[in-house]
């Protein structure tokens, strides 16, 4: 007896959850609860609701895109070319400098003192020399008179010039002197911006071939961007080089804007065996310095302007096995898969070679649900704008409307209107 109770209590409840589903699954005016109002499944004549755009005519640019790398137009490492203890730096590193400023002073009284000891060395053997020469021009008229002997004569002859010889030498040694000295200074060779300090003041520095530089000093402005292209675009790439439209574009994000333009000024001599691409390199103004060498950028060369280029947004071109394709919306609202010809792409616009024309209309927001041959309407042509003309009046002419009894009505018949037409 208490099993049988058991079924029965099961049974009910059975059917009481059976019954509320069935009320809940029902449609609501003509919309299934699990279907969003005013939309349809796409498949058997439902009614979808999409946004899309018309395929415009515009100019757009013909480009050629890269990855390229900043590097400074003239990069010079520092370097002592003398030995000895740094008395200063008179510069902080990082600081923009300009050629002949100097940079680093080391302690020039060894240097000083052989040059000093050169000059000296100098007067001496100049002073012999002008002995030598006044001992020549005296025995000169003595050996015409035969006072004295060819050979006395020789001998002061060859003295004169030996003396000659080591006056030279002398002033030789002397100017070497005085390059040594002016070693000790160091001065910037160029104008840019200091890198890394490596050797502080205090510090024993050596003659130039050993160890790291002293300092590194780029040029910033202007600056070369070098970049690879396929051996396939070289072609394009020089029937447009001597174009005064040509131009090629910095970004630092492809999505940003330019951050700096400049002309060709490089294309190498070879092509790469193992990349198949041939390098380039660009010069552009960098007086804020935006771009730093060393910094990956993109790269975009502008060939020329296309002036009737038919594009469609980005969203609207769909991947397929077969290519690009995009779904158009006839004139009876009907959903058609198109395959396209995509010729490139410029941020979010997408430039179509081929397959579709100037005013068709291609889905941007495409529903899981959409098939070909759907029917479809646009957002804002359904039930949305007929809510929006019927609250306007319900909130201008509420008593009126009241009154007459017609207010629901009135809001509702642009409703059933726009269903009517996408039908």
């Amino acid at each position: 007896m208490k099993r049988l109770t058991m079924l029965l209590i099961f049974a009910l409840i059975g059917g009481v959850a059976g019954g509320a589903y069935w009320y809940w699954s029902q449609p609501a005016g003509g919309t299934s609860a699990a279907e969003p109002k005013g939309k349809g499944k796409g498949k058997g004549g439902g009614v979808l609701t999409v946004r899309a755009v018309q395929a415009v005519v515009k100019p757009m640019p013909v480009i050629v895109e890269a990855v390229g790398t900043v590097e400074a137009e003239h990069s010079v490492q520092v370097r002592a070319q003398v030995s000895g203890a740094l008395q200063s730096v008179p510069f902080r590193e990082g600081d923009k400098v300009k050629a002949g400023q100097v940079l680093f002073q080391i302690d020039p009284a060894t240097f000083r003192a052989q040059y000093n000891q050169a000059l000296a060395q100098l007067d001496r053997d100049k002073a012999q020399l002008e002995n030598a020469r006044a001992q020549q021009q005296r025995l000169e008229p003595l050996l015409k008179r035969e006072f004295i002997t060819r050979q006395e004569y020789d001998v002061a002859v060859t003295s004169a010039k030996s003396l000659e010889a080591t006056v030279a030498a002398d002033q030789a040694a002397a100017e070497q002197a005085r390059i040594q000295l002016s070693y000790a200074r160091i001065t910037s060779p160029i104008s840019g911006r200091t890198g890394t300090l490596a050797v502080k003041a205090g510090n024993l520095v050596q003659a130039a071939g050993a160890g790291v530089p002293l300092v590194t000093i780029n040029t910033m402005d202007p600056i070369l961007v070098s970049f690879s292209i396929p051996e396939r675009q070289l072609e394009d790439i020089r029937r447009f080089q001597n174009d005064r439209n040509m131009r090629i574009e910095i970004l630092a994000d492809r999505a940003a804007a330019p951050v700096a333009e400049g002309k060709l000024v490089f294309v190498d001599n070879t092509v790469t065996p193992q990349t198949g691409t041939v390098l380039l390199k660009t010069r552009v103004p960098n007086s804020n310095e935006v771009i730093w060498p060393g910094q990956f950028v993109n790269v975009r060369v502008v060939l020329t302007i296309e002036p009737e280029a038919v594009v469609v947004p980005e969203a609207a071109v769909q991947p397929g096995q077969d290519g690009s394709f995009v779904y158009l919306i006839d004139e009876n609202g009907k959903v058609k898969v198109q395959p396209v010809k995509v010729s490139r792409q410029m941020g979010a616009d997408v430039v179509i070679a081929s397959g579709i024309k100037a005013g068709d209309r291609v889905i941007t927001e495409i529903p899981q649900t959409l098939t070909p041959g759907a029917t479809v309407q646009l957002a804002g042509e359904g039930k949305g704008a007929g809510k929006g003309k019927g609250g306007e009046k319900g909130k201008g002419d509420k008593g009126k409307e009241d009154k007459s009894g017609g207010g629901k009505k009135a809001g509702g018949a642009p409703e059933e209107k726009a269903k009517a037409e996408a039908k």
